[in-house]
């Protein structure tokens, strides 16, 4: 029985570190089939892009060689609590690079940092760079996902391809979790 109830805590905690691509689809919506895997698991371009405690957004820069860009698709805010959806895309060429479901808790940051996330036009990793928002990055897992139609269109991708991402933890200096992130790179890129 023991092992049953832990199972359902570890299927709790792995939905609830989905809970910013859930916003996307919308609560009891289809969305993609997501599982969660090792990081030895993920292919070694992915592994090497997702399997790290390091911000994205400065890692695929560095890996693409160019600035990243934001593209909102959605967004909904509670208070001081942002949630977006959003693809990256190189600036080089436009070619998508990630698709990040985020929640930010805005009271976290400087008050022109906080300007520029909700005008949605600049990364996330890019402000707390710019702004030296003490913070670090705790992945929580790894997964592969089926993509749908609508992944798929944002992200270059096929309907029914599987990629790979992973569910991350932003953590302000002071302790307290600064944002919640689910990261998809398209494959190839």
């Amino acid at each position: 029985m023991q092992g049953t109830l832990d199972s359902q805590k570890q299927d709790t905690a792995r939905e609830d570190d989905l809970a910013p691509l859930v916003f996307f689809y919308g609560i009891g919506s289809a969305r993609p089939r997501v599982t969660f895997v090792p990081a030895e698991e993920l292919p070694e371009m992915e592994r090497s892009l997702l399997a790290h405690d390091i911000d994205m957004t400065p890692r695929l820069k560095d890996h693409h060689q160019c600035e990243i860009d934001l593209d909102v698709h959605a967004r909904g805010r509670i208070g001081d609590y942002l949630v977006r959806a959003s693809v990256l895309n190189r600036r080089s060429d436009g070619k998508p690079v990630e698709f990040g479901a985020i929640g930010i808790h805005l009271d976290l940051l400087p008050e022109e940092a906080q300007k520029l996330v909700l005008e949605g036009r600049v990364p996330f990793g890019t402000i707390l760079e710019r702004y030296e928002v003490p913070h670090s990055s705790h992945p929580r897992g790894f997964f592969r996902i089926a993509v749908d139609q609508r992944l798929a269109e944002l992200l270059g991708a096929t309907s029914g391809q599987i990629l790979f991402g992973r569910c991350n933890e932003l953590r302000h200096g002071s302790g307290r979790v600064l944002a919640d992130v689910v990261e998809v790179l398209p494959r190839g890129g």
